[in-house]
Parts: C-alpha cells; structure tokens; sequence
C-alpha cells in the first residue's frame, strides 16, 4: 500500500460558481452558503430534510464523503466501494431499494442514472436518488464537495464543511508542487490506463494531478481520457505512470518498448484508485508520481542525531505545560492528551476542525501535514518524535 505524503494546508482564494440552489429564498445558495439548511436542491432533486441514512453506489462519492467525514451517515455501499474504512457496511446494488430502506437509507448516491424500474422502485421504499458524476476541474470538484455536504447535512454546515474540506485538498497539493525542486527542463510523463491509448488527458482531474506532480503532461492536449500511440511515441515522456497490470504490457508491446521511460525503467504501476476517486486519494497520487521523480521529497531529517534544527525543548520528554512527550497518539484514541495536542496543532495553524480530543480523520490530516512541512516522515501517526517536534519552540507554523 502506498504510504501517503501530505503537506501543509494554506490559505487560497478560489473563484467558482455553485451548482446549488435552494428551494426556497433562505435555502438559495447560488452565492454561497445558505441562509438555512434545509430544503436543498441540486438540479433536479430536492432534499427536504437530513436524511435518516445514505447508501452510497459509487465509488468515487464514497471517497468524497470519507474526505469530507460523513462516513457515519453511510448504511450501505456497492461492493465496488472497495476503502478499508467502509468495509464493515452491507454490500447492496441498485436493485436492491427494499434491503437498502430496511437498512435505515433513505437517500443513495449513484455516478450515473438509475433505469426507470430501478428509479421506480427507489421512489416507492421513499428513497431520493442523487446522481454524482466525476468532477473534470478544480471549480467542478469545489462544487461537487459543496453538494455531497450540503445534501447530507445542510446548505450551512455541509456547503461549509464542503468548501473547507476541497480547497484544503487543493492547497495540500499545490503545497506538493511548491515543494518540488525547480528546473528549467520540463520533465514529461503520462499516465496510461491501459497500453492502447487510455490516458489521464488534459481535461480531467487525473490530467492535472499529473501536473500537479511537477510533470509536463504529454497528454495535456488530448480530450476525454484518449491519447493516440503514435503521437505517445512522438512526445516520447520520461516517465509513465500507469494501472497495475498495464506496465508488463507495455514493455512487451513492439510499439512501445522503445519509450525512452521503457529503456532507462521509469515506468511505474499505481493503484488505479488514485487515479479514478476524489477524496484524499488525489493527495496520494501526486504524492506517488512527485516522490517518484523527486525522491528527496520523501527523505525525512527528523531523525538526525545532533541535528541544529532540534531545540533542547524537543529533547525533552515533558512539554512545559507537563504533556508527555514519550508516547504515540493515533488515529481512533480520544482523550485529554489528544486535545492538547490538537490545540498545539491549532496554535501553530494546522488544525483545520474543532479540537475535540478525538483522533479522527481532521486530526491525522493535520499531524500529516506538520509533519510534511517540519521535514519529517509522513504518517499521520504522533509518536515521540512527532509529538517532540510539535511541542518544541522551533516548529514550524503553517503561513
């Protein structure tokens, strides 16, 4: 599994328009978050109220609404919905409205319309079907977060927490791109789904997370996820990312062998997940393709002896206000020491959720990215060393 490499999350100003709008004048949200939460409406579909309970049948909106925290709102998923956090749900399919309302669900999120029968019988168990395709840009994304929020919990608090979590997303990537080491020559890659052709094009997110990744795109020109061979062989990239099982297939193809990414091997398989969801998966992959190409990314000088950067506070193995320093806090584990860090984290401008003592997703997100800023090995985890660093006088704040 590929371990993730985060950084800081800073402060951006992204211009967009909302897809969202109220069904009524304190629920409109076309210029913002609304005044109410709700009635919602996206499109077509209305939400009256918070639903009891979701069923998620993609993928990709499962991975978004894991980003956004909202997972305990889940009752069902599709087996396809393969994130280890969902694992414990019941599997369920779109002809399954009867099983998916006795499990407590009475909205199911699809990537693409249901049939008339299916839609039918979804309607009849009083369940709304909200279709959630796959966002092509950054503003597409923004949007998209705002929706799933605002539908599973409010156009106030899920169009919030919809905006906070995406542009959080973008600015942890565009941190990684910051980061990585600048060059007057343009190193190329691609990304290949498949060795006939299917690749990560211009107009996608997969397209811009390649070049978020410090690469020139080879594929940036090209649309709707195809790209000639022929023109492949002429742009001839450094790099070539693609899906597993893709890579021996083409070193063995007679077309593609002679690549220049073939003959010096820089040709490297990824889970295609990170490839396909939005969620913080996005992170990962640019993380994978920027520390392929940029290993000292990855290098960690936290656990240098002697280092200058290290003060005699981080040493030490209680923080002045007696948090002691000699332990591993994680994801899960709720208690008082917790809390003091998440306020430490607050206080050096890493927490971007309420410090509540509970070590959940908002607060592994942020270790991660104290740790990626403060030169250290990426794991979300705060063992003494991370907790040691947090709590010295010289760690670094988030600008």
């Amino acid at each position: 599994m590929i371990k993730k490499r985060t950084a800081a999350i800073l402060s951006a100003v992204l211009i967009f328009s909302l897809l969202i709008v109220g069904c009524s004048p304190e629920g409109n949200l076309s210029s913002g978050v609304g005044a109410k939460e709700y009635p919602v409406t996206v499109g077509s579909v209305t939400i009256k109220a918070e639903p009891s309970g979701s069923a998620v049948l993609s993928p990709n909106a499962a991975d978004i609404i894991l980003a956004l925290g909202y997972e305990l709102t889940l009752k069902a998923k599709a087996a396809d919905c393969t994130q280890s956090d969902l694992a414990a749900l019941p599997n369920v399919t779109a002809n399954d409205a009867a099983k998916i309302k006795g499990l407590g669900a009475n909205l199911v999120f699809t990537d693409s319309q249901l049939s008339k029968e299916q839609q039918s019988a979804m309607q009849d168990n009083g369940i709304t079907v909200f279709v959630v395709p796959s966002a092509s840009s950054r503003s597409g994304l923004l949007s998209l977060y705002s929706q799933i929020g605002s539908v599973l919990k409010g156009a106030v608090t899920g169009n919030t927490r919809g905006q906070k979590i995406a542009n959080g997303l973008f600015e942890t990537i565009d941190d990684i791109t910051r980061s990585i080491p600048h060059s007057n020559t343009a190193v190329t890659a691609v990304y290949l789904y498949d060795e006939k052709g299917a690749a990560a094009t211009g107009d996608t997110v997969a397209g811009n997370l390649v070049k978020a990744a410090g690469f020139q795109n080879v594929a940036e020109d090209a649309t709707n996820g195809k790209y000639s061979i022929d023109t492949l062989l002429l742009a001839n990239p450094a790099y070539v990312f693609c899906a597993k099982g893709v890579k021996s297939k083409i070193i063995s193809s007679e077309k593609l062998k002679n690549l220049n990414a073939v003959k010096q091997g820089h040709i490297y398989e990824m889970d295609p997940a990170l490839m396909k969801f939005q969620g913080e998966t996005m992170i990962d992959s640019v993380s994978f393709m920027a520390g392929t190409a940029y290993p000292q990314l990855l290098q960690s000088t936290s656990s240098v002896s002697g280092s200058s950067t290290v003060s005699s506070t981080s040493s030490s193995a209680v923080s002045p206000n007696g948090f002691n320093l000699n332990q591993t806090l994680k994801y899960g584990m709720q208690n008082d020491d917790v809390l003091k860090m998440q306020n430490r984290l607050q206080e050096l401008g890493y927490m971007f959720v309420k410090p509540t003592g509970l070590y959940a997703e908002g607060t592994q997100q942020s270790v991660k990215d104290f740790q990626y800023l403060n030169d250290m090995t990426v794991t979300g985890v705060a063992d003494p060393a991370t907790l040691q660093k947090i709590f010295s006088s010289n760690a670094k704040k988030r600008s």
